[in-house]
């Protein structure tokens, strides 16, 4: 998930917002302020019931930021680089470049941010009850009710065993403990999140049909989501055991033709395009890389506008490029490939180009790797 828009850094990690989270901030602010809120407390002004709102939605977005900076906070503090955290459409995700060393750094890593949620419900819910004491009724009591309950729902809802939820990741490291197989321990949870989508879109559809109106179809579109998203992570997890033991060295294309970053659009359709079969060509500086441009950018660029436009103005910049060396483990790489949009590698030693790493270089390790577990498995 991208973000829109970068709001700074948060523990050393950048934090961004994706231009989604503007659709569910103004439907709660929308449904505290015209609707909870004045039937709950009435009586207060319709500037008092908006700013109720807006208040309660902007704690509640702080409160899910709490809840991935707690994620990254404790995957760095288990050696996992964190590349970012994005609030989106359905809360957040926190960017992580690699997997969990153990099945103890997995439930911690998973587990922190259900806790802070529900650290933050507790506090929100113990000064609600306070202010109840001391009677009080008013807007105030009524937003700090909803913050409780909404962080308290926020926990259980991640708990839930089933990925990608954070229960998913805690149901993923308990497998993993007890079997030792990590693979395994993912599809498991993969296919709990699969289960989990369905039966919320069953859900969603009969309370639709029932009347329940937007809520049901909301429900049922987190479900397609959940469903989404644990598919993707049960190819993922598969790809990871199919390239298991694999280097890069293994997979890439040695010593890759290159091109000067000064070559025009019209040199290159006219010299490289047909002669070059490869889809990705790197720039170079005397062996050094300093771009990549690739077929689809160059078809980018107006026939007319090509014989002024160099390569080096339309490649993935020289700190867009995804560096690797040849004896990394691929499985290390696969995650870093969506720095570059382009989701390819350059091999370098010493800072010199010795390879390139293509998706379909990617394809045929993984195809070759499950024909070799194929063969294990069948001789076992």
């Amino acid at each position: 998930m991208r973000a829109s828009f970068r709001l700074g850094r948060i523990a050393g990690v950048p934090v961004g917002v994706n231009w989604s989270v503007l659709v569910i901030f103004v439907l709660i602010a929308w449904a505290l302020s015209a609707s909870q809120f004045p039937r709950a407390y009435p009586g207060h002004s319709v500037v008092a019931y908006v700013a109720a709102g807006l208040a309660a939605a902007v704690v509640f977005f702080l409160g899910l930021l709490a809840h991935e900076v707690a994620h990254a906070v404790v995957a760095k503090r288990n050696g996992i680089e964190v590349e970012g955290i994005t609030l989106w459409l359905f809360g957040g995700v926190s960017e992580l470049k690699g997997e969990a060393r153990d099945p103890g750094a997995e439930l911690r890593i998973a587990g922190v941010g259900p806790l802070v949620s529900l650290i933050i419900g507790l506090f929100f819910g113990a000064i609600a009850v306070l202010l109840a004491l001391a009677g009080s009724h008013g807007l105030l009591l009524g937003a700090l009710s909803w913050l409780a309950g909404i962080n308290v729902l926020l926990a259980v809802f991640n708990v839930l065993p089933a990925a990608p939820l954070d229960g998913g990741r805690l149901l993923r490291a308990a497998v993993w403990k007890a079997t030792g197989d990590r693979t395994k321990a993912s599809v498991v949870a993969s296919r709990a999140g699969w289960v989990l989508g369905a039966l919320l879109i069953g859900l969603g559809l009969w309370q639709f049909l029932a009347g329940s109106g937007v809520g049901g179809l909301w429900l049922a579109l987190i479900g397609w989501f959940l469903i989404g998203a644990a598919g993707a992570e049960e190819r993922q997890a598969r790809m990871g055991s199919a390239l298991r033991g694999i280097r890069v060295a293994d997979v890439m294309t040695p010593q890759p033709q290159t091109a000067s970053g000064e070559m025009t659009v019209a040199d290159f359709v006219d010299h490289y395009l047909f002669a070059y079969r490869h889809s990705a060509l790197p720039l170079a500086d005397e062996g050094r890389p300093i771009g990549l441009v690739t077929l689809d950018r160059v078809r980018g660029v107006p026939a007319d506008r090509r014989a002024a436009t160099t390569l080096a103005e339309v490649s993935c910049r020289a700190d867009e490029l995804v560096l690797a060396s040849p004896d990394e483990q691929l499985n290390d790489l696969l995650p870093r490939l969506s720095q570059c949009a382009d989701g390819r590698a350059l091999v370098v030693t010493d800072h010199r180009l010795v390879g390139i790493v293509s998706p379909s270089d990617i394809s045929r390790a993984v195809q070759r790797g499950s024909m070799r577990e194929q063969t294990a498995a069948g001789r076992s």
